[in-house]
């Protein structure tokens, strides 16, 4: 088989690992919940500007991510595989990006390949790809502005890539506000003053006709915004931003080395390339020029360390790492003969092996009902893994085996895939929904959790008792919040009233439940909810 239709095959098979099942689950809350109602209550009011969850304003982030799923709606109707389309599609074009500037950087057909395939198979990417959240798409626009910045940084005479670099920066600013321009331009900035560029890049980066063009991109919506809601800029700017960055205000604070077990976790079934890609960084590697190493490596390093020093953190947030990494692991491999392989080889089984034993094992021995209804899939998982591991001794003998490795790696994701219908079943409120469908209440009550899918699925607004989190902002834009964010002593007085209410809470707290809306006369328990009826 040639190489050209082995890569062919392999471009397939990883299209079909990513959209396989995608709608076959429930939207899994809080986030895909969230970020699918938003668009929903767009179309429904026909109000492309001002976001709103649950029919109250929320403007923790920007439009784009929210227009483009609301683009997916219109055109594959509202449900789970239009929802998921987005991240999905921005996931494999980020490979194909990824791969691009593989081979601007390397002129190397093979890196070009086995980068894309390291991206496409490392766990995070996959994950974050199938699932209806903001990063992916902010990952996306990110890798693309640095894209078409390294494009223009190799022949600055070529305007229209430095206006793409600045029209990429304002597309992630439209997807997750100020980072999409801070992290790419300091980027930028720094490696034209640690090649000492200055003269080449400093002097020509900042265009006035490309700031323009920045603004103008930008402007399409934070103008209209800030006309229709004159409270958007202090929450959106200085909330959303300053108060996050700096403060404990979202209560997701970890230590300063909490992405590194992410980072490391992240890579499999690939970490083991983590130290020739540092290496890579610093001109230890034939394939990659020191001022490219030096670019791939701040690109990593800057990302890295801004979001280590946040005082809010998630998982996802080091996602834009992942590209460089990519290019740098896809380089160094391709570069290798036989035993030079070793310290990857090495340093992937010391993780991957005892990983692998703890999924076959874990599930077992532990009582947590959410990593025994795992059990398939991680025992799947890790069996695919020790295949992988194994597969990857047999470089040393014959490089060939770099490509099957690739697929391996792929089809080491896809042996996971079914977690996320385990996902779907625990965490998603599309079962309780449909229950509640069929009785036609007058309130829908939402007990101690927000439960934001559950209003893509009831396609309704529901009351909020006992808790408003996030909501909180939007509530206090509205005059009858009372009515809609309620006490549990209230949310009691509605249940004994005259109309016809369903109280939904979370299964784990069905006790609870029962003991304060007493007498149903009907309840449901689903995986993921309790609903109880008083008629």
């Amino acid at each position: 088989m040639s190489k050209r239709i082995f890569c062919i095959l392999a471009i397939i098979l990883v299209v079909y690992v990513y959209f396989a099942g995608l709608g076959d689950y429930g939207f899994v809350d809080p986030d895909e919940g969230r970020y699918s109602e938003i668009p929903r209550e767009m179309i429904e009011a026909g109000d492309y500007i001002t976001p709103r969850l649950n029919y109250v304003k929320y403007f923790e982030k920007p439009i784009l991510h929210y227009w483009l799923t609301a683009a997916s709606f219109k055109m594959f109707g509202q449900n789970e595989f239009a929802g998921r389309l987005t991240p999905v599609v921005l996931g494999l074009l980020g490979c194909v990006v990824t791969s691009a500037l593989a081979y601007i950087i390397t002129k190397d057909k093979c890196t070009s390949f086995v980068s894309a395939m390291i991206l496409a198979s490392s766990t995070l990417w996959f994950g974050i790809s199938r699932i209806n959240i903001t990063d992916m798409t902010l990952t996306f626009f990110f890798t693309l502005s640095l894209f078409f910045f390294r494009l223009w940084a190799e022949d600055t005479q070529k305007f229209l890539w430095l206006c793409m670099f600045y029209v990429s920066m304002a597309l992630t600013v439209l997807t997750k506000g100020l980072i999409g321009v801070v992290l790419p331009g300091g980027i930028a900035v720094i490696y034209a003053l640690m090649t000492k560029q200055s003269k080449k890049i400093l002097m020509r980066i900042f265009s006035p006709t490309a700031i323009i063009i920045f603004f103008i991109v930008n402007c399409i919506w934070f103008i209209p915004v800030c006309m229709a809601n004159s409270d958007f800029f202090h929450f959106f700017f200085i909330r959303e931003h300053f108060l996050r960055y700096t403060t404990k205000i979202h209560q997701r604070y970890q230590p300063f080395y909490w992405f590194i077990p992410i980072l490391i976790a992240g890579l499999v079934p690939y970490t083991g390339t983590l130290y020739d890609s540092i290496k890579a960084m610093f001109g230890k590697c034939r394939l990659i020029s020191k001022s490219d190493g030096i670019f791939l490596g701040l690109w990593f390093f800057i990302t890295f360390i801004f979001f280590s020093f946040s005082n809010s953190k998630l998982v996802t947030y080091i996602l834009p790492c992942f590209p460089p990494l990519a290019i740098l692991a896809g380089a160094s491999l391709s570069s290798f003969e036989g035993k030079e392989f070793r310290n990857f080889i090495t340093i992937n089984a010391v993780i991957l092996i005892p990983l692998a034993l703890t999924g076959i094992i874990w599930p077992t021995f532990t009582n947590d009902t959410r990593v025994i209804a795992m059990r398939i899939p991680a025992i799947s998982l890790a069996v695919m893994l020790l295949v992988f591991t194994v597969s990857t001794f047999f470089l040393m003998y014959s490089k060939r085996t770099l490509f099957i490795t690739c697929i391996l790696g792929v089809l080491t994701m896809y042996s996971a895939s079914g977690a996320f219908i385990v996902e779907g079943k625990l965490l998603s409120h599309k079962e309780a929904a449909a229950i509640i469908k069929t009785y036609e209440p007058d309130e829908v009550v939402v007990f101690q959790n927000l439960m934001q899918g559950m209003n893509f699925y009831l396609e309704r607004r529901t009351i909020t008792a006992d808790t408003i989190d996030e909501l909180e902002f939007g509530a206090s834009q509205i005059d009858d919040a009372d009515k809609y964010f309620i006490t549990e002593y209230e949310a009691k007085n509605l249940w004994k009233g005259n109309k016809r209410i369903v109280i939904t809470a979370r299964s784990k707290n069905a006790d609870y439940v029962r003991k304060t809306f007493i007498n149903p006369i009907h309840e449901y328990i689903t995986s993921a909810d309790i609903v109880m009826m008083n008629f």
